[in-house]
């Protein structure tokens, strides 16, 4: 898809404006002026129809206009914009058209994921987790335990970090991998994460452990097993949890391009191992666990590197 940046656009429709100005003497409208109206396109989609599970919801918002000299010159006016604000894909269509396309794209792709739901192992699966949940004390919460993937769905996604369980403390697991409440103290791998990305690129560590800044930027923060019972780690290991995430990654890694795959330790470099590293960025190193941090995790430079692949093939760098 071709980018434009925002500048670009709003240099277009600022030079359609400079003539079109109002006289300050004078309740008329040049007739070159352009009018705009403001459109809203917002759909949700919850797999399988099932308000239980994970939704994307969509919501676009912009001005488009809607008249322009001549009666018919705003549609082409529309034309002329579709392709630099959306990609080249949407040339020929109007802006209402090429909006819509966009939000169906968008809840197309997150789709993906819900032939896993249909499958016998997930139905087992969600017997166990509601027997759990039902019993003990489970993390995350059961309305999070899909959060990455609400967070960053499948057609925004541009990188890919795979943890292994989520924090089974209480209130640390919010369903992002590596990531904690906020107030909540950050857990030793996270303190190293932030050390690795000061001496990196040069950011300070922030106030929260809170990584949701990182999920609304395109990473997908994606734990193999999603839920865990209270201060019992792994003890939702092989229920179900491996097969989804792996469905997951591989819908990833086989139907986009040019993706970062960040594989921290050997669990998650065996998870990752069938990614094909022709068509995508996969950057390996030691876990950040204290246990091995010093073992290559420090100094892996792998926050830079994603954001120079990022950049070179024309996507948004991430705010570390």
């Amino acid at each position: 898809m071709k980018k434009v940046s925002l500048l670009s656009i709003i240099a277009l429709i600022s030079c359609l404006y400079s003539c079109n100005f109002k006289n300050n003497h004078s309740n008329e409208t040049n007739a070159d002026s352009v009018v705009v109206e403001k459109l809203v396109i917002a759909d949700t989609y919850h797999l399988s129809g099932d308000t239980a599970k994970p939704a994307c919801k969509v919501v676009l918002t912009m001005e488009i206009p809607v008249k322009y000299k001549q009666d018919s010159d705003y549609l082409h006016l529309q034309k002329i914009l579709s392709p630099l604000t959306f990609g080249d894909e949407y040339t020929g269509d109007s802006l209402k058209q090429a909006a819509q396309k966009v939000v169906e794209s968008h809840l197309n792709a997150y789709k993906e994921i819900e032939p896993e739901f249909e499958k016998d192992y997930f139905r087992t699966l969600t017997d166990f987790v509601k027997s759990e949940y039902s019993q003990y004390q489970i993390f995350p919460p059961g309305k999070l335990i899909f959060n990455a993937f609400n967070l960053c769905p499948f057609d925004k996604v541009k990188v890919v970090i795979i943890g292994q369980d989520p924090y089974h403390g209480p209130g640390q697991a919010h369903g992002l991998c590596f990531s904690v409440n906020d107030g909540v103290p950050f857990p030793p791998s996270l303190v190293n994460i932030f050390k690795e990305i000061k001496a990196d690129i040069g950011t300070d560590a922030p106030a929260t452990g809170n990584l949701t800044r990182w999920a609304e930027q395109g990473v997908l923060l994606l734990n193999a097993t999603l839920t865990v019972r209270a201060h019992q780690a792994g003890s939702h290991q092989n229920r179900g949890w491996e097969t989804f995430t792996d469905a997951a990654i591989r819908a990833l890694a086989e139907e986009k391009e040019n993706l970062v795959f960040i594989l921290w330790g050997s669990y998650a470099q065996k998870k990752g191992a069938f990614i094909d590293r022709n068509k995508h960025l996969v950057l390996t190193s030691a876990h950040p666990s204290p246990l091995s941090a010093y073992n290559g995790f420090f100094g892996n430079k792998h926050f830079s590197r994603t954001n120079d692949y990022l950049k070179a093939h024309g996507e948004t760098e991430i705010a570390w």
